[in-house]
């Protein structure tokens, strides 16, 4: 029986750990740079061993940002509904633990990219690490309502990393997959903070919803969705891709736009609950659409 106990408890704090590197976005993240990997080729397929190295010293350096993350911000996710039951506001972990963690995750994802990868992507990594864990956590979120758009752009280099761990370089079109990300970010996230505005406002964070009000947020999030669906056609433009990836980015893009302006014109928490969670399968679906056009090209 105390066997039983032990182990249990050991299990409990596996998935304490393995909820510190919040691992739905991580998944996305993940997702968006293997995809880059794979369009960084112009021809075949890239080297498995690099695809599967640069694949999971990615993952850890993001786990590893994440749980920084978990950590500068357990206070404040005590007071949010959403984040309250994190591991570390409901003390299932120490915040020492929490650091160490981070440490020794992050400090494993880098010596892989280092030594199995190529430096660019363990430099570019580390960056990304800084700019969301450090720029975006401790600056930008609690200092102003802009922290998305600016803070995006750590969110948006997972393509690049890819990219950058399979060729050795960042093009152009490697640019065209991080703005595309980077214009997505705004209502993806606003989309959240409409219906969650309560729980940062209790928090005293700054998100637009709180500074500016819902009816200027929607107003954001339909303009932004309009920026979006342009940039997603920048790749068919510059000829990185075809007529599959233009008939997909239409359809997602029109589909994002459609909610936009029902979110706009009849706001409800649920109406925004759904576009939240339509435009994370409007990024999966966007970018599985330029790697089937990559590889059947009309």
């Amino acid at each position: 029986m105390k066997t039983f106990a032990l182990d249990a408890a050991r299990a409990s704090r596996l998935r304490a750990f393995y909820a510190l590197t919040k691992p739905r976005v991580n998944t996305l993240i993940v997702f968006c740079a293997v995809i880059g990997m794979f369009l960084a080729v112009p021809v075949g397929l890239p080297d498995a061993l690099t695809v599967f190295a640069a694949t999971v010293g990615i993952a850890c350096v993001a786990g590893a940002a994440a749980a920084m993350n978990c950590l500068l911000e357990q206070q404040l996710d005590a007071r949010m509904t959403r984040t309250r039951a994190r591991p570390l506001p409901r003390g299932e972990l120490a915040p020492a633990e929490a650091l160490a963690f981070a440490g020794v995750l992050g400090g494993c994802g880098l010596t892989v990219l280092h030594q199995a990868v190529n430096p660019l992507t363990m430099w570019l990594t580390l960056a990304t690490f800084v700019g969301y864990a450090v720029v975006y956590t401790a600056f930008l979120k609690p200092r102003t309502p802009q922290n998305i758009v600016i803070g995006g752009a750590s969110g948006a280099m997972p393509p690049v990393l890819g990219w950058a761990a399979v060729a050795g370089e960042v093009p152009a079109d490697a640019l065209l997959l991080f703005l595309i990300i980077f214009a997505w970010t705004p209502p993806h996230f606003w989309a959240l903070a409409l219906y969650r505005s309560a729980d940062y406002a209790r928090a005293g964070l700054p998100m637009l919803p709180v500074t500016h009000g819902p009816a200027f947020t929607r107003l954001s999030v339909l303009l932004y969705t309009l920026i979006l669906f342009g940039v997603t056609l920048l790749p068919f433009a510059t000829r990185m891709s075809g007529a599959l990836y233009l008939g997909v980015a239409l359809a997602l893009g029109a589909e994002f736009i459609r909610r936009a302006w029902q979110l706009y014109r009849s706001y409800s928490d649920a109406r925004a609950r759904r576009t939240f969670r339509f435009s994370i399968t409007y990024l999966f679906g966007l970018f599985a659409a330029l790697l089937a056009d990559h590889y059947l090209r009309w």
